[in-house]
């Protein structure tokens, strides 16, 4: 599934230009749409994945995000395409709660924090092939239809290996009599979504923006397979030395590493305009966000109980789309008008007030609240 998404996101920034000429504000608006529209299913599959079958619920969502990357072939205007790219992200973003929910029963809870990370590096493997991939095959036959294609057979492959995976039969949430708030989102992690919200806030931006960048400004035709690759070879180095220390019950400490080294990351991509920033920064921002992210994950699951499992990854994925929309729109509207740099910067700021916000209050709130260790 990640593959299938990674394979199209560095080039569809490009593809909305060269077939739609778009400008920049059009293509941060068009390419929000899928990272809203998650943000609008996230809370309800938290709900679906904790009160019916997960596999059920999983399989169903996951065949529907398979099959609308078929939509993009048939999309022959940029409405369509906008269309189509926003419905997309819902059934993908039911389809991460509830893989990641699934994971994290079959773990043994003494080893549900190494787990996690190890989990992620699937994650990290789709990145780091997948544009590489990408850029391979445009390279060479310069064509985007093609790059559908292969992202529509590779999610159907998804489907098919998902039904070949057998899960112990689980007792769902049986109390049903009173919906509130907290079945659709863990209001407790309030203080930990505003944090990974910055965190995608600046990463959005990063990532729309860097193939085109690349190009315009650094005259870097070919770097962001090699961009996407560092970025995840650092998320792998740090998701493994990482998962020790959390098997260890170092969260909190492994958070913390994180958010700094990710942010240095972005600062030195921003401030560097040259092809040693290019290269050098997503390599730093992989490594901080390889540590970043499980230890969020784990203070998620940590601060809620076991009914609610769904609920505490839906929040944290949503504090992500949220991030990761509202950021494509901001930055695409600073890009038009005041240029890439200027874009990366604002993410940067946000991103910044995040990292005072975590040490001034966030990690506290959470050793006061945590119910498992």
């Amino acid at each position: 599934m990640y593959f299938a998404f990674m394979l199209l996101t560095p080039l569809l920034p490009l593809y909305l230009s060269d077939t739609y000429a778009a400008d920049k504000q059009v293509i941060g608006l068009v390419l929000s749409g899928y990272a809203l529209a998650a943000l609008a299913i996230r809370p309800f599959s938290g709900f679906f994945v904790d009160s019916f079958p997960r596999k059920h619920v999983l399989i169903f969502f996951y065949f529907i995000t398979a099959a609308l990357f078929g939509g993009y072939l048939l999309a022959g205007t940029l409405t369509l395409f906008a269309i189509f790219r926003m419905v997309h992200g819902a059934p993908f973003g039911a389809s991460g709660v509830a893989l990641s929910t699934m994971a994290i029963d079959v773990l043994p809870s003494s080893r549900r924090a190494e787990g996690i990370g190890y989990y992620g590096l699937s994650n990290n493997i789709a990145t780091a092939i997948s544009p590489s991939v990408a850029m391979l095959l445009f390279d060479r036959y310069h064509s985007y239809e093609m790059l559908f294609w292969v992202a529509l057979i590779t999610s159907i492959l998804g489907v098919i290996t998902l039904s070949t995976i057998k899960t112990k039969k689980r007792t769902a949430i049986s109390d049903k009599k009173t919906l509130s708030w907290d079945r659709f989102i863990m209001l407790k992690g309030w203080a930990h979504f505003l944090v990974i919200f910055g965190v995608a806030f600046a990463y959005s931006i990063l990532a729309t923006y860097v193939a085109i960048y690349g190009r315009d400004e650094l005259n870097i035709t070919s770097g962001t397979g090699v961009f996407f690759t560092l970025l995840a070879i650092g998320l792998i180095i740090s998701r493994l030395t990482g998962s020790r220390s959390l098997r260890k019950g170092r969260i909190v400490q492994n958070a913390s590493i994180g958010i700094l080294v990710s942010i240095c990351g972005f600062i030195i991509f921003a401030a560097v305009h040259n092809p040693i920033g290019y290269y050098l920064a997503p390599f730093i921002i992989g490594l901080g966000n390889g540590h970043l992210w499980p230890a969020f994950q784990m203070m998620f699951i940590n601060m809620a109980p076991h009914t609610q499992r769904g609920t505490a990854n839906s929040t944290i994925l949503t504090g992500w789309d949220l991030g990761m929309g509202v950021g494509m729109l901001i930055g695409g509207m600073v890009a038009e008008h005041y240029g890439y740099t200027a874009a990366f910067w604002t993410g940067i700021g946000l991103y910044a007030i995040g990292v005072v916000f975590y040490f001034a209050y966030v990690r506290a709130f959470y050793l006061r609240n945590k119910i498992h260790d």
